[in-house]
């Protein structure tokens, strides 16, 4: 009777043990219990913080729509959202804990071209897409089959703002450029002078500055000698409110500023009040009410945000909404490998900015409308047809 006991204590043992290895079954990365898992990766923090918050709000209200509408196939989509200050080193120790997290099936983010091409070597690696809102590098999305950016590339915005933005709508004939010394903003002002050579623009003056400048007075009074009618200014919102205040102390009044970067960001307004009365920039983006869907989108963004939506949140949006739907695509076939060859074949996706179509090497090129600040606000002043 015992030996019949003990024979059946270890046929329930191996039962057990069968049962509880098909359900240690490894899943593929992100579609654990039912969830999917997507890391974001944006500077929630730093100088760029403005922008990340709105990675942040975006990326979200994406994540809940989808949820709202039953998910990814049947699954929760969650975020994973981790700041990486604008900071190249924060943001590939962020790339480490993300390609690690067996989890983690895709990446959206990060905001600037030198966090994202300091990380693509990682993400590579794990055959993981890094799927930037906003990097614009011409060199970046070529890094890798794992790169890709919506944004939209820097050799077609920077002879836009050359050619349309300074030389057609501003009427400039003298330009001065001033630039973030960073991957970005080098490209980015390479290809303004680009574009300013093919039409005969003259550029007097060129200078750079490096993150977390301050004091901009030396650099200008340098450049006011060269008497340009327009300065371009290749940076972030913080930086144009800071020279456009000081321009404006140095009593400046007949030089035009017009920038590449910042999009139509509020906090130029904010922070530079009168001072920035005037100053026009190029961006793929601006809603206006004559768009439901975008109108309603700005909405609803703006209630949460409590700031004005710029053309970086809205690629964020966008950029989850499109790997969402790559994911969506691939079915039970879903795995990091295989989104990056979704995205890549991908050709009927729409978004709040547009049709996003990626070129061979990952990327897109974009047209450009003009926008300028009149009596304390944002007015769109040109089209997509203003090159054509």
């Amino acid at each position: 009777m015992l030996k019949k006991v003990l024979v059946i204590v270890m046929c329930l043992s191996l039962l057990v043990g069968v049962f509880a290895a098909c359900g240690d079954k490894a899943e593929e990365p992100g579609e654990v219990a039912g969830v999917i898992k997507i890391g974001v990766a944006a500077p929630i923090t730093g100088n760029f913080a403005e922008y990340g918050k709105g990675f942040d709000v975006a990326t979200q209200m994406a994540a809940d729509k989808i949820n709202a509408a039953g998910g990814i196939n049947g699954k929760t989509l969650e975020l994973v959202v981790m700041d990486s200050k604008g900071d190249a080193k924060e943001a590939t120790d962020i790339a480490r804990k993300f390609t690690e997290d067996s989890e983690i099936i895709g990446v959206v983010g990060d905001f600037s071209s030198t966090c994202c091409m300091a990380t693509a070597p990682i993400y590579t690696e794990a055959k993981m897409v890094q799927l930037s809102p906003t990097a614009s590098h011409p060199d970046y999305a070529g890094m890798s089959e794992y790169m890709f950016g919506v944004m939209g590339r820097q050799d077609a915005e920077g002879p836009f703002v050359a050619q349309y933005l300074a030389a057609k709508y501003l009427g400039a004939e003298k330009l001065a450029i001033i630039y973030l010394n960073n991957d970005w903003g080098v490209s980015a002002q390479s290809n303004i002078v680009k574009g300013a050579d093919e039409i005969g623009l003259d550029i007097v003056a060129l200078e750079n500055f490096v993150d977390g400048e301050k004091d901009f007075t030396a650099t200008l009074t340098k450049i006011r000698q060269t008497n340009p009618d327009t300065i371009c200014l290749v940076m972030f919102y913080n930086e144009v409110s800071i020279i456009a205040k000081q321009i404006a102390q140095m009593g400046w009044d007949d030089v035009q500023i017009c920038a590449l970067g910042p999009g139509t960001s509020e906090q130029i307004i904010e922070l530079g009040g009168a001072d920035v009365e005037g100053i026009a920039t190029s961006t793929p983006f601006y809603v206006t009410e004559s768009d439901p869907v975008a109108w309603a989108f700005k909405t609803e963004f703006e209630s949460k945000a409590g700031f004005t939506l710029n053309v970086h949140s809205a690629c964020a949006y966008d950029a989850v909404m499109m790997m969402a739907k790559a994911i969506e695509n691939l079915g039970d076939n879903a795995s990091r490998e295989a989104i990056a060859g979704e995205l890549a074949s991908m050709k009927d996706f729409v978004g709040i900015t547009g049709p996003i179509i990626f070129t061979a090497d990952g990327d897109v090129f974009r047209k450009y409308k003009i926008a300028q600040i009149e009596d304390g606000q944002w007015v769109q002043k040109t089209d997509y047809d203003y090159a054509d």
